[in-house]
């Protein structure tokens, strides 16, 4: 039972992650032609010439890696609260409460490794902006 949940929260993540970019570069409605290059557009900012946008890649990592393990953290509360839910439902029986208590230190150990890792990507990201920015 617990290895068929794990599984799907599994596939449910990596759906997300394949699906997201997928998503994200859907088209606008406008043709390549639209898109191309010519000649009035040698002056002009890449974003804007491209129609891209205007927003900093390093900006958009950032975004990226926020959502990332925005998306880990829920998930990781959500390991937490089906844990207090089994242990609710135990009904007394010792087997079932250490599962419970297992799941629920597995949930905060990931809980804990995830807000480690937006602390040390923010640090990165924000002296790769200090280093990279005049």
């Amino acid at each position: 039972m617990k290895e068929k949940m794990v599984k799907k929260l599994i596939g449910l993540a990596m759906a997300l992650l394949i699906i997201t970019p997928v998503l994200a570069t859907i088209p606008t409605g406008q043709t390549p032609e639209a898109l191309a290059l010519n000649e009035n557009d040698v002056g002009m900012p890449y974003g804007e010439a491209t129609e891209l946008g205007e927003r900093d890649p390093r900006d958009i990592i950032a975004s990226i890696i926020n959502i990332a393990l925005g998306f880990l953290a829920i998930l990781a509360v959500v390991i937490i609260l089906i844990g207090g839910f089994k242990w609710m439902t135990a009904a007394g029986n010792d087997e079932k409460v250490g599962e419970a208590k297992q799941i629920i230190i597995a949930g905060v150990v990931g809980l804990v490794i995830i807000l480690a890792a937006w602390g040390i990507a923010k640090f990165v990201l924000s002296q790769l902006m200090n280093a990279t920015t005049t």
